[in-house]
């Protein structure tokens, strides 16, 4: 059996440590300090069979919907994989977003899907191309991969879009995921999950990106009560359940989620207005306005960025994550969720490197 593998994590995971770290594309990590009773909440034992209670309480009040729509995961790849486990089956056919995230592709090949991939495009936008999707379904499709905001440009699909997928969903009969792990980063009040739109759709999301809190590993997909047990049932092959500590502090964490938010917006306000100065300064880049923590800037004249990160990365000691891995060659993305100086000096070295061909 060949390994369905994601280049892109490998390269996360593996990569030399840099002075500023603009790759990564989590917010900054919370302490002890930012959960105020964190160590009195931490405990070895509890129920969490389906998940920890008060956890999954949490998250679909957030949500909106009830409990039995809520099923919790290592993660939002957890939440991406165990949703993908539930729906698929060897020799169906998947049809994902490109350029993309890599393991949504390698979650499907792994469970023995054939995926295919309808573009996302620069000039459009990269919104969701309805025409595009449709045209390249076929009959053994069984599920559609998107996310929103998108990964790795941050654009939101907008509601409509979202609306016209769940009706192509319901009349072809497929489901389609929507990974909004980024969804928390956008600027004003997040959108409900896409899975409350239809039975259709299936959200997926975490605490990773938006709140810094990657480390509790604390992810949840939101779907139709039968599939949510599906997916239930599926986590019982992958890992059984949650470690019921890291499941006390999200609990914990949510009691907290909108002094946390309102840490993430102060954050994201600075580093947006840090990156709107230096886009109107760099004219070699060009890039879709995003609407969440993370960007993707291009080379206007086409030129390939892998060298230009590599170069970035020996000379100032800066990390970007070469677009080549997420299928844009010419891209490279740049993380807006870190320390606000770190942020300010990793552009500022970006800027020279730029110039300095």
């Amino acid at each position: 059996m060949t390994l369905a593998r994601a280049p892109y994590m490998e390269w996360a995971k593996n990569r030399p440590a840099p002075a500023v770290d603009l790759a990564g594309s989590n917010v900054l990590a919370c302490t002890l300090a930012d959960l105020p009773g964190a160590r009195d909440a931490i405990e070895l034992s509890g129920e969490n069979s389906n998940g920890y209670l008060p956890l999954l309480e949490a998250i679909a009040a957030r949500a909106g919907v009830a409990p039995d729509r809520i099923a919790t995961a290592g993660g939002c790849a957890g939440a991406n994989f165990l949703a993908c486990a539930a729906l698929l089956a060897s020799g169906d056919d998947v049809l994902v977003e490109w350029p993309g995230y890599d393991p949504l592709v390698a979650a499907a090949r792994m469970l023995g899907a054939s995926v295919r991939f309808f573009e996302r495009r620069f000039e459009e936008g990269w919104a969701l191309d309805l025409e595009r999707i449709t045209a390249a379904l076929t009959p053994r499709t069984a599920l559609v991969i998107v996310s929103s905001p998108h990964n790795p440009s941050g654009v939101a699909a907008s509601g409509a879009s979202l609306d016209a997928l769940a009706r192509l969903a319901e009349r072809r009969g497929f489901h389609a995921l929507v990974d909004e792990v980024y969804a928390d980063t956008l600027e004003g009040e997040p959108p409900p999950p896409a899975a409350t739109r239809s039975p259709a759709l299936v959200s997926t999301n975490s605490l990773t990106k938006s709140y810094g809190l990657s480390a509790l590993r604390c992810g949840w997909s939101v779907a139709a009560p039968g599939l949510t047990e599906a997916i239930r049932r599926a986590r019982d092959v992958v890992d059984g359940s949650g470690p019921i500590p890291a499941e006390r502090l999200a609990a914990l964490a949510f009691s907290h989620l909108d002094r946390l938010a309102e840490r993430t917006r102060a954050l994201l306000a600075a580093n947006r207005g840090l990156w709107r100065d230096f886009l109107a300064r760099v004219p070699e880049l060009e890039c879709v306005a995003s609407d969440a923590s993370i960007v993707f800037p291009r080379f206007a004249d086409g030129r390939e960025a892998a060298g230009f990160a590599a170069r970035l990365f020996d000379r100032e000691s800066v990390a970007v994550a070469p677009g080549a891995f997420f299928g844009a060659p010419a891209h490279f993305r740049v993380a807006l969720g870190g320390d606000t100086e770190k942020v300010r000096a990793g552009l500022e070295a970006i800027v020279r490197c730029v110039r300095s061909r």
